[in-house]
């Protein structure tokens, strides 16, 4: 049996139709840069992640970079980092001018936490990111209690977190502002790059929206307030996103039963998310000893894997700086990715859990 890592081809198969019919409107229209189909997946995404407003930006990536900067995130400003995130968390940052500072997360569920935050702050000091890693929200009250007693913004990175909760609150709605990806693996996935800011801050909004558009202010095209960036979503992915959206709870709830499957087999193995949180399950992680072998051996048995991330980023060399994250460090060596997707069934779950209980055995 073969085992794909996820199945884009069976997730894309019910839009076919709708997004064809996009690319001969687009075709006979020319609207390919903005429009009403940007607007209406706005308008729809905010609604969805119940905040007030979303801007449609070219990637997560520079969805983290501008809401940093609408902030005032820059030179001389540090910017508290998850060192176990993808490098993109801490690349962001950079961007902006300010320093991303690593710090450790806890041994379960592998997320910052108050302590683990302290433990990296100082004077210079402006901002949390908080990284809904896997899909798995971090419990928001206790960080928006740590920030608010130093005087710092909460700016989630919820790039994996596409449709998870949190007491009937949806990730995005917790920070003064959420960045989101929609790079075709995402659980909301177009079919190239995109990316979203939302926030219930309509100044905010407003500024990220002028960064994002070379720095126009006042709808005059020859006028730009400051020095802005070229980022935008484009109609055609934008369409794809809302032909997509009403099929994203049905997509979360079938990987939620998958990975009830999976527990079933694999018990403590699995990271899970804290109690409370229903995880959007973008990854499904499992932590074993010699994970390298144990790859070997799935891949040997035509089931793909994944490792979410060998290398905390820290300790890469863009980086390489000193930061006391034991615990990040140790996880990066057991991290493995199992399969994991909507349209997976019992069979391939019971031929995966098998194979690792047996390559562990081995």
């Amino acid at each position: 049996m073969k085992v794909p890592f996820m199945d884009l081809r069976a997730m894309h198969a019910p839009i076919e139709d709708r997004v064809l019919e996009l690319v001969r409107e687009l075709a006979g229209t020319s609207a390919f840069i903005g429009g009403r189909h940007v607007a209406e997946f706005e308008s729809s995404w905010a609604a969805y992640c119940g905040v007030e407003h979303a801007v449609g930006v070219a990637n997560g990536t520079d969805a983290i970079v501008l809401t940093l900067r609408a902030l005032g995130v820059g030179p001389g400003d540090e910017v508290l980092v998850p060192a176990n995130t993808f490098i993109a968390s801490a690349a962001a940052v950079s961007a902006t001018g300010a320093t991303p500072v690593f710090v450790d997360v806890d041994p379960v569920h592998l997320q910052v936490t108050p302590d683990t935050l302290e433990a990296g702050r100082t004077a210079r000091t402006k901002a949390v990111l908080l990284v809904h890693l896997y899909g798995h929200i971090v419990l928001p009250e206790p960080i928006l209690a740590f920030a608010d007693a130093h005087g710092l913004v909460v700016v989630e990175d919820a790039a994996q977190a596409h449709g998870a909760t949190w007491d009937g609150r949806r990730a995005g709605s917790f920070g003064v502002a959420a960045c989101f990806s929609f790079y075709p693996g995402k659980n909301l996935g177009a079919w190239g790059d995109g990316g979203a800011v939302v926030t219930d801050d309509p100044a905010l909004a407003e500024r990220v929206r002028t960064l994002a558009n070379h720095g126009r202010a006042g709808g005059d095209h020859y006028r730009h307030a400051e020095v802005g960036i070229n980022s935008r979503l484009d109609a055609l992915q934008a369409g794809i996103l809302s032909a997509k959206l009403p099929l994203l709870d049905g997509w979360n709830a079938q990987k939620d039963d998958i990975v009830d499957l999976y527990r079933n087999k694999l018990g403590g193995m699995i990271v899970e998310p804290p109690d409370g949180v229903t995880s959007a399950w973008h990854l499904l992680v499992v932590r074993v000893a010699d994970r390298d072998s144990v790859r070997a051996e799935l891949d040997r048995k035509e089931i793909q894997t994944g490792v979410h991330y060998p290398i905390p980023c820290h300790q890469q060399p863009a980086y390489d700086v000193a930061a006391h994250a034991p615990v990040a460090e140790a996880a990066a060596l057991e991290l493995l990715s199992l399969p994991l997707f909507p349209t997976m069934t019992e069979a391939q779950v019971e031929y995966v859990s098998a194979a690792l209980t047996g390559a562990l055995r081995g």
